[in-house]
């Protein structure tokens, strides 16, 4: 089970280039900091524009800093199922605790097809596997029902929502029960998500303020929940600035202000503007993220 503060770790990049010094130094700020998770080469870590090649040298770069400290749960989807089962495969040699697999993106399978991409994927890799569903970055959503006829397979432990829909993970627990794990991908709602039933949060959030969110998480598991409600209420100004533009550019931008790795994003994505550049600078001021 996976549960808490799970980063979904920027990939830094310098002069176009894959930044590893400072991706180990960034993994090293969160075992410290008591994140619970990383996930490399999701959506924040722009796997989307990195080369296979890129892609591979990252999530082994991951693994091989966590050094089993803490879960690395690896973004291995594709809208080609055959990449997707060889990014599977790739992460699960070595040495990923997980692969996060995102819905085929453009297609538009049916639900039948999006069943049998995820059975393609789990039959041959034997690795547990989260499903990713995040309809506005996809077009589609995966149904609870499909869900849940995933759950079935052994390999398919969880999910990471990011819907936005509150009742979902109800409705997911109901049908599904509430070992299946279930993770927000919604920043902003990463604390109702819990009292909804989930266990944690793949978060954007925690590549800047790590220590904060992953005590939010602690704090809820403890029941403290005053305490998660204030962390909450600190936190909420920043999550809204990381999303001022298309992520990551806000986060990578936050993370350059505390001198953690160069703002740099790739093509179709671009750094960010001078006006979100200041609403990010007051949301840091505001929350105290020490450098």
């Amino acid at each position: 089970m996976f549960t808490g503060s799970i980063v979904a770790l920027i990939t830094p990049f310098r002069n176009g280039v894959f930044d590893e010094g400072a991706y180990r130094d960034l993994i090293a700020w969160h075992l410290k900091a008591g994140t619970n998770g990383i996930v490399p080469c999701g959506t924040t870590g722009e796997a989307s524009t990195l080369s296979l090649q890129e892609h591979k040298r990252v999530v082994e770069v991951c693994v091989e800093a966590v050094d089993g400290r803490i879960p690395v749960i690896a973004g291995t989807g594709s809208n080609s199922t055959e990449d997707a089962i060889a990014l599977t495969r790739h992460a699960r040699d070595c040495g990923a605790t997980a692969a996060l697999v995102v819905t085929p993106y453009y297609n538009k399978p049916t639900q039948e097809g999006l069943y049998q991409h995820y059975k393609a994927i789990h039959d041959d890799v034997g690795l547990p596997i989260v499903i990713y569903n995040i309809p506005a970055r996809c077009v589609i959503d995966m149904t609870v029902e499909t869900m849940t006829r995933l759950s079935r397979l052994p390999n398919i432990v969880g999910v990471k929502d990011a819907t936005q829909d509150l009742a979902r993970p109800i409705r997911t627990r109901l049908a599904i029960g509430a070992d299946f794990c279930q993770l927000s991908g919604e920043d902003g709602t990463a604390l109702p998500f819990l009292a909804a039933g989930g266990h944690g949060c793949i978060s954007v959030t925690a590549n800047v303020a790590p220590e904060l969110c992953a005590q939010m998480q602690a704090a809820w598991q403890a029941g403290d929940v005053t305490t998660a409600l204030d962390i909450n209420d600190r936190l909420m100004p920043l999550h809204t600035a990381l999303f001022c533009e298309t992520n990551p550019a806000p986060a990578k931008y936050a993370l350059s202000v505390l001198g953690k790795c160069a703002p740099d994003v790739r093509l179709p994505l671009v750094t960010l503007a001078g006006a979100s550049q200041t609403l990010v600078r007051q949301a840091l001021d505001g929350v105290g993220v020490p450098a």
